[in-house]
Parts: structure tokens; C-alpha cells; sequence
């Protein structure tokens, strides 16, 4: 089965649905099989004190400006769910809350994300898993307890799901990425088992793909210095297109793991060997 690659335009979209469309773009353009965003009600996710302090950004001097410039409307997400129909890529959204899972709701989405902040929400994992979609649950910021927890509900409610390797941390350092996770976390819930990077760079990319990871998640920009606190550990377009066509050859190269005498090899044997008939 082909690694699952999701472009995760999350808020790079800095409020602009012209900017949202060209990410898309991009990431059809790509190969990559989905987009994905991020859904909050900022009023259930960030306190009024938190909301009302002081942050600059290019929609005020209030974090709660800065925040609901960053959120899209029902008619925004409408306008993204036909974009993306046309454009014949997939897309779903991280609830951060429970109202914005039931916004979700209203679109014909096949798949439902849990954001690493979100895994110790028994509620909400309640809620998605009783949607029956299958979903990508991130383990960033979690232990093998928490992760447990979560899988002991997907599976109580028989809904299929695959966990993501993810380090939260942004950009994350090279030696904090203990790929090796990976298999942990295989082995330990019998189960696919994705990879959501946050690094700079696309070699540990690579590598998850090797490791045979059944989806990988990065987040994608125009460009790393535009406005916003995702970008820095972003992918540009010509990173995401050499990052998903290399991960198409990788997982050509990795094969079956049976050893064989291929066809091709029989005449460089006969001439190689040569001395060995005589």
C-alpha cells in the first residue's frame, strides 16, 4: 500500500483564501493524496485573559485579533471543500474542541485527524471514534499510557485508525526525532503506524519512508519567512515536490524482502563468471 502523503497547510494560510487555494495547488501539483487544516472555537480552546493580552500581528494588537485572523468561516471551509472536490485532492481538518469537531461534521470528509495536544481529550477521542472514520491520531507531547488510552477507544468504538511518530516541537532537532519510535509503537498496538514531521529538511523524511510508515505529514508554505509561527518548519514547493517524488522511489526501491536472481543480472553473471565455467 502507498505512503499516505498529507500537506498539512494547517493556519499557513494566514487567514487568506487566496493563499489557501495556491497551497493547494501546490500540493496536488506535488502527488501528495491530501490537504489538511486546523479548526478551533478560540473562545473554548485560549482563556479571555489569554485572549484580551497584548500580541502585534497584521490583524491587531490582541491575541484574540491574531487568532480569529487565522480562523476560517463556514463559507471559507465551503469554499475549500469545492476547491478541493475540482481539484480532486482530499482534505480534513484537527478539531482543537468539541464544537469545531461537530463544524466538521458538516462536510463529507473521510478522515478525521487528532492533533497531539488533543490525544489526552478523552472526549473528544470518544467523539471521533464514534464517527467511524478512519483517523490519524498524532502522539506528540504523549507517553505509551496516554497513547494507550487512545487506542483502547478506537478500538472500543471499531473504528479504524492509524497512530503518527510526532515530535512536537517546532522545528524539531535531528537527535530528537528517535525514529525508531516508529516500530515501537507498531509493535507494541499492532497497528500502521504514520509519521508527522516537524524538522527542516527532508532527509528524516527519508527515512521514516523506509522505515515503511503508511503516511506522512508535513507542513507546507510559499515561503519560510512569511508571517506565522508554522512556517520556519515548513516546506517550500520545490522541497515538497522532490520530498514526495523521493519518497515514490523509495518506496519502489524497498521491495518485498525476498532475495531473488533477477533476469536482468543473468548475462552480467555469464560474463563476470566467466572464468568460473570453464
Amino acid at each position: 500500500m502507498s505512503i499516505y502523503f498529507i500537506a498539512e497547510i494547517g493556519i499557513n494560510h494566514n487567514g487568506d483564501m487566496s493563499l489557501c487555494k495556491k497551497l493547494i495547488d501546490v500540493a496536488k501539483e506535488s502527488g501528495c493524496d491530501a490537504v489538511k487544516f486546523q479548526k478551533r472555537d478560540i473562545d473554548l480552546v485560549y482563556t479571555r485573559e489569554f485572549l484580551d493580552s497584548h500580541r502585534d500581528s497584521p490583524w491587531g494588537s490582541t491575541q484574540r485579533q491574531q487568532k480569529e485572523g487565522l480562523e476560517f468561516t463556514k463559507a471559507e471551509y465551503t469554499e475549500i471543500n469545492n476547491y478541493c472536490s475540482e481539484k480532486e485532492i482530499d482534505w480534513f481538518a484537527s478539531a482543537w474542541d468539541i464544537n469545531s469537531q461537530k463544524f466538521l461534521q458538516g462536510f463529507n470528509l473521510k478522515f478525521n485527524k487528532i492533533a497531539s495536544a488533543m490525544i489526552v481529550s478523552n472526549e473528544l477521542l470518544k467523539m471521533v471514534a464514534g464517527e467511524g472514520k478512519h483517523t490519524f491520531i498524532s502522539t506528540g507531547m504523549s507517553n505509551i499510557k496516554m497513547i494507550e488510552n487512545a487506542v483502547n477507544i478506537f478500538k472500543k468504538n471499531n473504528c479504524s485508525f492509524e497512530l503518527m511518530h510526532t515530535v512536537s516541537t517546532y522545528p524539531m532537532k535531528t537527535e530528537d526525532a528517535n525514529l525508531n519510535v516508529i516500530n515501537t509503537l507498531r509493535e507494541t498496538f499492532s497497528c500502521d503506524v504514520g509519521y508527522s514531521g516537524h524538522e527542516s529538511g527532508l532527509a528524516i523524511s527519508y527515512a521514516a519512508a523506509a522505515l515503511g510508515v503508511s503516511s506522512i505529514e508535513r507542513h507546507i508554505t510559499l515561503d519560510r519567512s512569511m508571517y506565522g509561527s508554522d512556517q520556519s518548519a515548513s516546506i517550500e514547493p520545490n522541497g515538497l515536490r522532490q520530498l514526495v517524488g523521493a519518497i515514490r522511489k523509495i518506496e519502489l526501491a524497498m521491495g518485498d524482502g525476498v532475495k531473488r536472481y533477477i533476469e536482468a543480472e543473468r548475462k552480467i553473471s555469464e560474463n563476470l563468471r566467466q572464468h568460473l565455467s570453464a
